[in-house]
């Protein structure tokens, strides 16, 4: 194969990459609306999202919303992103369980912490450097 080639391969390959990275990104951006912000409180301008719904049944609410750690951890392996980052978005979801494990108290922290635009944003953040 000669250079011009495989110099056209390269740019294939990287621009291959870059509609990847696109396309997770408006994927993570979908989720974190879904989970933290799919629903706006008449008269306020507070948004809540299906996590704080689903938080509401006791104990299996809260693990359901452990559900996209996996997505996310999924996503900062493949781009390498390194521990720091799987450390903090364990954290937040962690977080975001155990204090949802509280009656009332839980739900009210659910609601303002929001754990998946948090994670979504801290992924964007590194996907987009």
């Amino acid at each position: 194969m000669s250079r011009s080639g495989t110099a056209e391969t390269v740019e294939v390959t990287r621009m291959d990459e870059q509609q990847s990275k696109r396309e997770e990104i408006e994927r993570l951006q979908r989720i974190a609306h879904f989970f933290d912000s799919a629903f706006a409180i008449p008269g306020t301008s507070l948004r809540i999202g299906w996590d704080s719904i689903i938080g509401l049944i006791p104990g299996v609410g809260d693990l359901i919303g452990m559900a996209p750690l996996a997505f996310y951890l999924r996503l900062a392996r493949k781009y390498r992103l390194g521990g720091g980052v799987y450390a903090r978005l364990i954290a937040n979801q962690g977080l975001d369980f155990v204090l949802g494990t509280i009656p009332v108290v839980g739900d009210l922290f659910d609601w303002g912490f929001k754990a998946n635009a948090r994670n979504a944003k801290l992924l964007i953040e590194r996907l987009e450097a």
